[in-house]
């Protein structure tokens, strides 16, 4: 057995490879300039079109197996109108790799993929079979959605909430990158608010179950302004968005009935944030190499399709 996975988001190139068992992996972070905060479609393609030749030839070295079917992400969300031209990149991947083995090819959003890769990591595949909620809380979401099994799509997600303006891991980035750390600044941030001896405890307001998060942005600043020291900024920018996802889930119980929760997204590698909502209730997260964008979820994905 051989599966193939492409996943081609804006900051991260990654292809897998499922043989039923084991999973393998090669994923390369696109390179930002110092000091900024993103990178332009345009640059997110050619980074990808300029990486996935060497990726593939390392991952292919690794495994001995023939290739039964091709996975990629092909778009954010599986919302109607959700686009980004950067996953143009890992489906024309997919589709050449398929051809040329005269296999079929499965096409998911790069948020299955995430939701997947958790499922794999933390060993509830079972899942899949079952209802239960998902946070995808990444640089460009804060997404609470309700998945249940889908013959066609193996999952079906239907969001219930996110944040309101800012998301989670540009709240992360934008004070990081304040404080002079690369980007992506989540390692970054993590490391100073270990270094912290402050524990803060935020009283979260929701709107229909959305919360925001730019105020957080502006009282990070404010901290930095009063002078306060980068390792408690830190520390308080995580705290937040760990109540702020423990609202937003309570909510969910409270509106929709209590269910399984499942945490992915890069934002939700964060020993901090793991901790402090794993204090509150029972919840599965992805393991941290399977958190950041990568391909493992969507070859994961492209075997249960082919399996049925």
């Amino acid at each position: 057995m051989g599966f193939i996975g492409f996943d081609t988001s804006n900051y991260t190139t990654s292809v897998a490879f499922f043989d039923g068992e084991n999973m393998y992996q090669k994923k390369r972070l696109l390179p930002v300039k110092e000091g900024e905060r993103g990178l332009r479609q345009s640059d997110a393609v050619f980074h990808h079109t300029k990486a996935y030749p060497h990726l593939l030839s390392e991952l292919m070295s690794d495994v001995r197996s023939d290739i039964d079917a091709v996975g990629a992400s092909v778009k954010p969300t599986t919302q109607e109108g959700s686009y980004m031209p950067c996953f143009l990149v890992g489906e024309g991947a997919a589709l050449t790799v398929g051809t040329a083995n005269k296999v079929p090819v499965y096409t998911f959003s790069h948020q299955q993929g995430h939701i997947a890769a958790a499922l794999f990591s933390s060993g509830k595949t079972e899942l899949f079979n079952e209802h239960f909620y998902a946070f995808h809380v990444s640089g460009g979401t804060t997404d609470l959605v309700l998945c249940k099994p889908d013959e066609k799509e193996i999952i079906k997600v239907t969001p219930i909430a996110s944040s309101s303006d800012l998301k989670a891991g540009q709240a992360v980035d934008r004070i990081g990158v304040k404080m002079g750390l690369s980007f992506p600044a989540g390692a970054g941030i993590e490391e100073l608010a270990s270094r912290s001896q402050r524990v803060y405890k935020n009283k979260i307001k929701l709107k229909d179950g959305f919360c925001s998060l730019s105020g957080l942005e502006n009282k990070c600043l404010k901290m930095l302004s009063d002078g306060d020291s980068g390792e408690d900024v830190a520390m308080f920018l995580l705290c937040y968005i760990a109540d702020a996802v423990i609202a937003m889930t309570k909510d969910a119980f409270e509106k929709h009935g209590k269910l399984p929760v499942v945490y992915a997204g890069g934002v939700m590698s964060d020993k901090i944030i793991r901790n402090r909502i794993s204090a509150e209730y029972e919840c599965f997260f992805a393991e941290p190499q399977y958190s950041c964008d990568n391909a493992a979820g969507v070859a994961y994905l492209a075997y249960l399709s082919h399996k049925r």
